[in-house]
């Protein structure tokens, strides 16, 4: 699997030739029959070529190669994934401060390319719940076993369908109000 931007593949195979002229190398996509060339091929060994390309679509692709004396070749899957992975829209930091034993009403978290998204460090306010959803989630639920303010710190993982992933740190406070008193004269 990679991005849009210009990208290195290494490709394994037998009988590549001739490191003076490496194969060509092209990236059929298997949706559109597009053909898109490599940027540059580099020439490792006899198994091992270097292509780089830049793939503007998303989709999954054939590889195909062809030696200078005209032997060529293309896998029988599509082999390459191009797809962008999950960027997130909601920024990092605080999502609020909320009072305990009060509802956390519906909060959305959201990131593009992403079809769920996990809880992969910290903690979650005690009521909290994160809904996974594709493209957004939300954390809702009502505050509960909190007994001073504190801020609850935590890192969300969004996922996209090909495994790709992008992680963003959040906090949320609860808040008991002031405490103690005071004399006014």
């Amino acid at each position: 699997v990679i991005e849009n931007t210009q990208t290195a593949v290494t490709i394994t195979g037998t009988n590549f030739k001739d490191s003076s002229t490496p194969p060509f190398v092209d990236a059929i996509n298997s949706s559109t029959g597009a053909i898109v060339t490599a940027d540059s091929v580099s020439f490792t060994n006899a198994t091992t070529v270097v292509a780089t390309f830049t793939l503007p679509v998303d989709g999954t692709y054939f590889l195909r190669l062809e030696n200078n004396d005209g032997i060529a070749c293309r896998s029988g899957t599509a082999l390459l994934t191009v797809s962008d992975a999950p960027a997130w829209t909601t920024s990092a930091g605080s999502l609020g401060t909320f009072s305990n034993g009060g509802s956390f009403g519906t909060i959305t978290i959201t990131a593009t390319n992403s079809v769920s998204m996990a809880k992969v460090s910290g903690t979650f306010p005690g009521g909290m719940t994160l809904n996974s959803g594709t493209g957004s989630s939300t954390l809702t639920g009502t505050e509960s076993g909190s007994t001073q303010t504190t801020t609850y710190n935590f890192t969300i993982r969004a996922t996209d369908a090909e495994g790709q992933t992008a992680d963003r740190a959040f906090s949320i406070t609860i808040s008991h109000g002031s405490s103690g008193g005071a004399m006014f004269s």
